[in-house]
């Protein structure tokens, strides 16, 4: 037993670097609890970048913690108590016998062939010859209680040399020219020592020998041979096997086909770990909402819509422009309903495995169905549900059997399964329409922008965190904003904090809101240094643009106007409508070109030169005609509609096609989109002529304070027209 327990003193610390490995990959994010099979996992926080972080179980965590806690003290306690521990002679069995003759021992321990003991004083002992000198050490070891020594035994006995070359206390004598075999060793003081008897017989002298002598003897059980062999040579050997048996286990369940490819990649909410989403955190989609009121209600009570035969929607689809809030809905619908979430995107079915896609859905669906009632978000679903062999090189196999298996798991959709898909895409045009019919999506909900008071909801749902000044006026940063999502409306909420803090400004007031408004309207404010012909240039050329649409009650408000380079624009006019408008009239496009090409015009008029500023107005003006010729039959080619893109937008599927006019029509086509930009063109050259004057103020104006606000337009341009 003491050999067993002095290899776990000696080697137990290399048990530490092991456990420190097993509670590595026992803390790694594990698989949810409910369902073994389930790799989704319960995110640790309320956001969606912390969903797919698993977290393992709070009682295993602390166990494995506690153990590795009490392995390493007991690594760092063991160090100092050897560092303070006296230490034990390894001598032979024959200096043994001699010590107790000579009256030094006090103590012994047998225990089967082992003998330990304890000197009554100590010897100095040298580690590389085993032996004992015969003097005792004049100086007592730290914490040793030794008797005084007798007069006769003060003086050093004289050593005498043996025929080896040694003294009779084991060093080499001075004139000894006997080469050592090994380094010197320095002397070591002791008073405990162990020895073994010198065969398995024992000796049967020594009890008498010991009992003569006075030394105190303490017997104890031999340890069983096959308890002290488990210990110090198959326990380890079986502690390592075991371990990386359970590695090879647990690597071989988390994977599926080639590195778990194969396995589901969904995020799973859970209400309990998860704080839950509810419509009340959603504004600005009060139609949709009312849409989902009613897959809330089939997921709070399936069995009431079972009793009457009816059959739960296998599937809701939800399109809209990009941040309008289709993520949170969903997470929404599943908050409303208390029941499990599991989330996904499209573009994580597949990958460069073929097959891979395909083994996913079936795993993500029999993860859902065993979770039911639940609910399933597909995310930007256009990334795997794009039309099949649509397009011009445009095939991936691989994605089109994800599709495939897709299309066979919403169809086998038991009609008591209480699961629920919700997809969202802003791209419903490019979808399979095999996606689309009933049985699978039977349901298409539309989030759209939000109007006036949408976005008033939005504003204050995002500014209940915010500290704000009383001269903050969310019905007008609401009047504003048009045109902006939920999410650009968060962005500017969180805009506005952020310069307020950097202003040291104790609240988020008026000020901080426009200047956020135009950090993300505008862009950041850009240092340039300009020279004084190009700032003319500007001046004229933002001039242009704010005057015409002054002078055009067609167009929407000029706001402000500056020469100040933001962004990618080296000046900027501001504009903002006045109210929502969801029907553009032909009066209100043709007023827009006119703005967008009221820049060159004033660079012609003014300068007499043309530069390159113009750029990115004739592109917006020339994709504007564009639209109002092929699309909304604007012009003299009447009310054919020419341009398809709205129905397949996706790259090659045109081109595979074909195009559906002649050349003679394209021609045609080209030639009405430039008579409209030339028309318009004309018309806003004699605009600015005409009214020369104002154009030289406000330039004037511009190049003096860089900025012009509306009210200060007012001053200079006189009142708008009605």
């Amino acid at each position: 037993m003491n050999s067993s327990v002095h290899w776990i003193s000696n080697y137990g610390w290399l048990l530490l670097p092991l456990l420190v490995v097993g509670a590595y990959f026992l803390m790694r994010p594990r698989p949810n609890a409910e369902s073994p099979s389930t790799p989704a996992r319960a995110p640790t926080g309320g956001s969606p970048a912390d969903a797919g972080r698993g977290s393992p179980q709070p009682r295993q965590a602390a166990f494995w913690w506690v153990l590795l806690m009490l392995l390493l003290l007991w690594d760092v306690s063991s160090f100092f108590y050897d560092r303070h521990t006296p230490p034990v002679a390894k001598i032979p069995y024959s200096a043994f016998v001699e010590q107790v003759g000579a009256g030094n021992v006090s103590q012994v321990a047998i225990q089967g062939s082992q003998i330990t003991g304890k000197l009554v004083k100590a010897r100095d002992w040298n580690p590389h010859t085993g032996l004992l000198s015969t003097a005792p050490v004049t100086e007592p070891m730290p914490g040793a209680k030794l008797p005084k020594p007798a007069p006769e035994a003060s003086k050093p006995p004289e050593a005498k040399t043996t025929s080896s070359g040694t003294s009779s206390k084991g060093y080499p004598t001075p004139g000894t020219t006997r080469a050592p075999s090994k380094p010197a060793t320095k002397p070591v003081s002791v008073t405990l020592f162990e020895t073994v008897f010198p065969s398995s017989v024992g000796d049967p002298d020594l009890l008498p020998l010991l009992e003569d002598h006075n030394v105190e003897i303490v017997a104890a059980p031999k340890a069983p041979r096959w308890m002290s062999s488990f210990l110090s040579g198959l326990l380890p050997t079986l502690l390592l096997v075991g371990f990386f048996w359970w590695m090879g286990r647990r690597a071989m369940n988390q994977q599926q086909s080639i590195f778990g490819a194969g396995k589901s990649q969904a995020r799973r909410f859970v209400k309990e770990d998860n704080p839950s989403v509810t419509f009340a955190d959603v504004a600005g989609a009060d139609a949709a909402k009312a849409q989902l009121l009613e897959i809330v209600s089939i997921l709070k009570a399936p069995d009431r819509y079972h009793s009457l035969g009816a059959r739960i929607p296998r599937g809701v689809l939800l399109a809209g422009p990009p941040g309008t809030g289709k993520t949170l809905l969903a997470r929404a619908v599943a908050g409303e309903a208390g029941v499990p979430f599991f989330t996904i995107s499209g573009s994580e079915f597949v990958e460069m495995f073929v097959g891979v896609g395909a083994s996913r859905v079936r795993n993500l669906f029999k993860e859902v169905k065993a979770a039911a009632p639940a609910i399933l978000f597909v995310d930007e679903l256009d990334a795997v549900g794009r039309r099949r062999g649509a397009g011009l090189g445009m095939v991936n196999d691989e994605r089109e059997q994800t599709l495939n298996q897709l299309l066979v798991e919403m169809d086998g959709f038991d009609e008591r399964t209480s699961v629920i898909v919700l997809a969202a895409t802003n791209r419903p045009d490019v979808l399979d329409p095999a996606l689309r019919r009933p049985g699978r999506f039977d349901r298409d909900v539309s989030v759209g922008l939000p109007d006036l008071q949408g976005r008033r909801g939005i504003l204050g749902i995002h500014t209940r965190s915010l500290v704000l000044d009383q001269d903050v006026d969310l019905d007008r940063v609401a009047g504003i904003t048009m045109g902006m999502s939920g999410a650009q409306l968060a962005n500017l909420c969180n805009e506005a904090a952020l310069v307020a803090a950097g202003e040291d400004h104790e609240r988020v007031c008026r000020a901080d809101f426009e200047a956020a408004l135009d950090r993300i309207v505008l862009g950041d404010v850009r240092p340039l240094a300009l020279d004084e012909a190009t700032r003319r240039v500007i001046a004229y050329h933002e001039g242009g643009h704010a005057l015409v649409a002054w002078l055009t009650p067609e167009a929407d408000p000029v706001h402000k106007v500056t020469i100040v380079p933001h962004g990618m624009a080296l000046g900027v006019t501001a504009q903002r409508p006045d109210e929502d408008r969801y029907n553009l009239s032909r009066p209100y496009l043709m007023a827009r070109l006119a703005v967008m090409l009221g820049g060159r015009s004033g660079e012609e008029i003014a300068i007499g030169e043309v530069t390159t500023g113009a750029e990115n107005d004739l592109l917006q003006a020339t994709h504007l005609a564009r639209r109002m010729v092929t699309s909304w039959g604007m012009s003299e080619l009447g009310l054919a509609a020419y341009d398809s893109s709205g129905e397949d937008r996706f790259l090659g599927y045109e081109l595979g096609q074909g195009r559906t006019y002649s050349e003679d029509t394209a021609r045609r086509i080209d030639q009405a989109v430039s008579l409209l930009l030339e028309e318009r063109h004309g018309t806003v050259r004699r605009m600015l002529a005409e009214a020369r004057e104002r154009l030289d103020r406000l330039a004037e104006a511009l190049l003096e304070r860089e900025t012009v606000e509306f009210d200060e337009l007012e001053q200079l341009l006189g009142p708008r027209p009605a």
